[in-house]
């Protein structure tokens, strides 16, 4: 049976100040051994479904660079796990060519008509976030076709056409539909209603097509064909992009996105992050997402305390010191990050967040007992006219991790927001059956552009800008500069806690990185509770953690990691039991 993870009546009881909503709900576990019997010499892939490692395996067979795998993994993840990721979303994805990381930025835009109020009533008060996220102005224009594209031109070795071939086959031939795609339909009734996702997922009496159902698309395959023979222009420009804009503009709560945008989309090559933790070298995205910074706050809080850096797994004293160490990073999240063509970075360089002195000195305010919630600090030293951004649902994502035969490597996180995007699914103009969900990427803004005591939200809704993220694709290099790991999760704003917990199991605690991936899941948000995966501790440890103050929620944690490390012979993999992936190499 299927448990709904929004408002648990128990994070309601003891976190009146924060309710988690997550993503995408939690399915049946699957037992990982981490896919691979052997260490990978040649190339390995990871993603969130079979189907889709299959076909970055398909392409990596066939001499293809990690961007090529990346490409192919993409098209197919938009098939068969629509609910988390696909062509009219976006994405961050980190690339190594042998020598440097480059960062692509495929995040979505707001429309050139976005203003900080359009998710506010009448009133002045803003749309429920359902209201919001149910609705044609939570689409933006969509980013990860347009990277892809652009990484591909200067990274990819076989021809663009290639790589959406098992796509399109999978499409026309079909696919099973799987038991987390069942269970995930079956709890979203807003599916039903649409004119092209009700008639796709689910029969004629309105059931959910069972497990194991052959699924065609189509429409998917149709707008494929036309991506693979012009490239990018075959989304967004012409009937593809004249159907998105229709059903976007055609909303009982119209959005403003126009084929202008489309066709205006920009994918944007932006400087990796890098920072050293321990004797490693992590290597990240920096804004408009959050993940990199946050990170890497946290990791760094956790080392200036005696008792997290002395821990060996998850105790109470490092469980303790970690929630800690991320509300102080939750509080700085929340006031300074944002688009970096619209938000400064406080004192200049988003890298003020992470000096030595300024963690210290953050790292100074965790004592023996809980604190309250946390305040921003004042990196740089230089104060903000800005006002912290209250919490909020944010979604969605799927990872893919891929090393090549070159020893060249992607992780990149790629998104529609939240399950199924705005529930809204366009056939591209083609007139056939089924086609691709739409993004609501637009509620990862401030729905409120103003904070509690009247100035603006760094993340509020601008004309042309990017909304801030949680994505954490991240790329771990030894001391002498050898990539180690290559990482990320989806999971909302908890991706930042997902990917901390491996970096920290297999890093820092040595653990083997399948292991590092099963570790319990946890973490907080700098409002309401510590939440941690439910049965993930024992008794003991949450009568400590609540005697030191902690309001602790225990519930369910559906992370997604999707991790490849370098070992001696080669390389393994771990992929995450909460979801369908494996990790695939030869």
């Amino acid at each position: 049976m299927l448990r709904p993870l929004t408002c648990l009546l128990l994070a309601l009881l003891l976190a009146p100040a924060h309710a988690l909503d997550q993503p995408e709900a939690a399915t049946t576990r699957i037992t990982k051994a981490g896919g691979l019997t052997k260490p990978a010499q040649r190339f390995a892939v990871t993603a969130a479904n079979p189907l889709a490692a299959q076909a970055g395996l398909e392409i990596l067979r066939a001499g293809g660079t990690a961007i090529d795998a990346t490409v192919a993994v993409q098209a197919v993840l938009g098939l068969v796990e629509p609910q988390s990721s696909g062509i009219a979303g976006g994405a961050f994805l980190l690339h190594w060519d042998g020598r440097q990381a480059q960062a692509w930025d495929g995040r979505e835009t707001a429309p050139a008509a976005a203003t900080p109020q359009m998710f506010l009533n009448p009133d002045g008060k803003p749309l429920t976030m359902r209201d919001a996220i149910l609705s044609g102005l939570s689409t933006g224009a969509p980013g990860v076709l347009a990277m892809l594209a652009e990484a591909h031109r200067v990274q990819g070795k076989l021809p663009w056409a290639r790589l959406f071939e098992p796509a399109i086959r999978l499409a026309e031939q079909g696919f099973a539909v799987s038991p987390r795609l069942f269970e995930l339909v079956s709890g979203e009734p807003a599916l039903r209603g649409d004119p092209q996702a009700g008639p796709y997922f689910f029969d004629a009496a309105g059931t959910p097509k069972a497990v194991g159902t052959l699924l065609k698309n189509p429409a998917y395959a149709a707008v494929l064909r036309g991506i693979a023979r012009v490239g990018r222009k075959g989304f967004y420009e012409g009937p593809v992009a004249e159907d998105i804009v229709r059903r976007v503009k055609g909303h009982a709560r119209p959005g403003l996105l126009t084929a202008a945008d489309l066709a205006g989309y920009q994918p944007v090559q932006r400087a990796p992050m890098c920072n050293d933790w321990r004797s490693y070298r992590v290597c990240g995205f920096g804004p408009p997402t959050s993940g990199h910074l946050t990170l890497m706050q946290i990791l760094g809080l956790l080392d200036t305390q005696p008792k997290a850096i002395a821990a060996r797994g998850v105790t109470a004293d490092w469980m303790h010191a970690y929630a800690e160490s991320a509300k102080l990073a939750f509080a700085d999240r929340a006031q300074f990050i944002g688009d970096p063509g619209f938000v400064a970075a406080p004192g200049g360089d988003w890298q003020n967040l992470l000096a030595p002195d300024y963690l210290n000195e953050r790292g100074a305010l965790i004592g023996e007992r809980a604190m309250a919630p946390a305040k921003a600090g004042e990196p740089g030293r230089l104060r903000q006219a800005l006002a912290p951004q209250a919490e909020q649902l944010e979604a969605g994502t799927s990872q893919v991790s891929v090393v090549d035969e070159r020893g060249h490597a992607v992780s990149m996180t790629t998104s529609v927001e939240s399950a199924f995007g705005n529930r809204v699914m366009s056939d591209g103009g083609t007139g056939l059956a089924g086609g691709f969900m739409l993004n609501n990427q637009l509620t990862d803004f401030s729905l409120n552009p103003l904070g509690f005591d009247g100035r603006p939200v760094a993340n509020r809704v601008e004309a042309g800008k990017r909304p801030r993220s949680s994505m954490a694709p991240t790329l771990v290099f030894d001391r002498s500069g050898q990539l180690v790991m290559v990482a990320g999760s989806p999971g909302g704003p908890v991706i930042i806690h997902y990917v901390a917990k491996v970096i920290t199991g297999a890093l820092a605690w040595g653990l083997p990185v399948q292991q590092a991936v099963d570790l319990p899941n946890f973490g907080h948000f700098n409002s309401g509770s510590l939440i941690v995966e439910r049965g993930a501790l024992t008794p003991e440890q949450l009568a400590d953690l609540r005697a030191r103050g902690h309001a602790v929620v225990e519930t369910d944690l559906t992370s997604g990691l999707q991790v490849l490390m370098r070992v001696k012979g080669g390389w393994v993999g771990g992929a995450d039991p909460r979801r369908e992936g494996v990790v695939l190499g030869e």
